[in-house]
């Protein structure tokens, strides 16, 4: 699977740990950065991978920051794009197998590398559920992501 990589500053030691974690499972790993710990804004390298997860050229993405949420603000301005802060691993299964998140959010200030780690495996790791009541709720989400798609949203 095709992953997209983003972070801050803040996120940015984190993120080279999950990077090397996805890559010995086996995905192939897009880097949007950022790319030190030079103080950098968030929506240089989050709203490019956010885009690519938009336009299908990746089929997930994992963005970090301080605390995730300016990563979701991010990533779920875009059509198609469905991001969610996980902060466990019980999150992390909930936000797959209810929601069939695209995207997964973490704060780099927040968890360290192994319960980062251990996020990361759950939601790699967890389809959605094929209960036809979690699969309505989806699609009434992805509808109303429909609804509201416009042009600039491609750019």
């Amino acid at each position: 699977m095709k992953i997209a990589l983003a972070s801050d500053h803040a996120g940015f030691a984190l993120k080279r740990e999950i990077s090397d974690q996805l890559s010995a499972m086996g995905h192939e790993v897009l880097d949007f950065g950022a790319y030190d710990e030079q103080a950098c804004d968030l929506p240089d390298s989050v709203y490019p991978a956010a885009q690519a997860v938009s336009q299908g050229l990746v089929e997930r993405g994992i963005f970090i920051d301080g605390v995730g949420y300016g990563s979701a603000l991010i990533a779920n301005k875009l059509p198609g794009v469905f991001a969610a802060v996980c902060q466990d691993p019980f999150c992390a299964g909930l936000a797959r197998s209810h929601t069939d998140s695209n995207v997964l959010c973490l704060g780099g200030k927040l968890i360290g590398s192994a319960i980062a780690a251990e996020i990361v495996r759950v939601w790699m790791t967890t389809s959605m559920l094929t209960d036809a009541k979690y699969q309505r709720r989806v699609d009434k989400v992805k509808a109303i992501d429909r609804k509201h798609r416009t042009v600039a949203a491609a750019d």
